[in-house]
């Protein structure tokens, strides 16, 4: 399991979760669900597993049905082996293995929120399943093919870490699993404004799925997917297919989106007529560093 015995037994972390391990075709995804009322899905993002979500998923339980999973590669979900294209990796089948996580809980249509890989997903799934997600959020990114198609000297430095785990097997592998901690750590460390917005047993938690060479192999994947087919797909989908659910995009006033992009929502509204969002005045990992204005960004927009 993901090693929360510690985490739970000194905050009540996710209390009143059920924890869950459910097959799909392609993997078994690891979560917890708890609430009740309009069910809402939370996607992760990278160092973290579903942990990040630990400050704001009991406040939208109040009123919802919350689901928190493990990507795909991620925490103490399936890793499947990869294959040549990286497919398997690719954000269209993480997102597919969430689909049949919520129809195996019951939900045929939700919410999904997202951050991060976990917005990449959720973004990717609205556009693929327009039947299934009844609203979006996307926090701190734009989408896959916008990121490259902007790239450049600025972008190549700041996000660094998109061209090194992309980089052909086993290269970034081997470097990550000599000292896992080196890459998370400066994540964590250099990402977020609210330094102290980990709590140490969720900064062991994110460090451990890094000491383990699957999951490590899993996330190098699932970024050389990003560069090839996620890219791919992107691009087949500009200008034809759109996003028909409303759209709440939140950002890091601070982070690179702020930095590399102009006008981050506009780059939303060119794939969803029903987009609106702000900055919020915190680092890269907004859930962890600004829990309560999360959830009542959340709540306003899932209300």
């Amino acid at each position: 399991m993901d090693g929360l015995a510690d985490v739970e037994g000194a905050g009540g972390m996710f209390d009143g979760f059920e924890e869950f391990d459910i097959p799909t075709s392609g993997a078994t995804i690891h979560g917890r669900r708890g609430g009740s009322g309009p069910p809402v899905l939370l996607l992760h993002g990278i160092p973290e597993t579903h942990l990040m979500w630990h400050r704001v998923a009991p406040r939208l339980a109040e009123n919802h049905s919350v689901v928190v999973t493990d990507l795909r590669g991620w925490g103490d979900s399936g890793k499947p082996p990869s294959s040549a294209d990286h497919e398997p990796y690719s954000m269209r089948a993480i997102a597919r293995d969430q689909v049949e996580v919520m129809r195996s809980l019951g939900y045929d249509r939700f919410d999904v929120v997202g951050h991060d890989r976990g917005a990449r997903c959720a973004y990717r799934l609205a556009l693929d399943a327009p039947d299934v997600v009844t609203r979006l959020a996307v926090l701190d990114v734009v989408p896959v093919g916008d990121v490259y198609n902007r790239a450049d000297r600025a972008f190549s430095l700041s996000y660094w870490v998109w061209s090194f785990l992309a980089a052909p097997a086993p290269v970034p592998e081997r470097f990550i699993d000599a000292a896992p901690a080196v890459l998370v750590d400066f994540m964590l460390d250099t990402w977020p404004e609210v330094k102290d917005a980990f709590p140490p047993e969720v900064r062991a938690a994110y460090h451990r799925q890094f000491s383990d060479p699957a999951t490590v192999h899993a996330v190098c994947e699932e970024f050389r997917a990003a560069a090839t087919l996620d890219y791919q797909q992107d691009e087949a989908d500009r200008g034809k297919r759109r996003i028909e659910c409303p759209v709440l995009f939140l950002w890091s006033r601070q982070g690179q989106v702020a930095k590399l992009y102009d006008d981050p929502l506009g780059i939303w509204r060119q794939w969803a007529d029903d987009v609106r969002g702000e900055p919020v005045p915190v680092g890269h990992f907004i859930p962890e560093e600004a829990p309560e204005e999360t959830a009542r960004q959340l709540l306003d927009f899932l209300t």
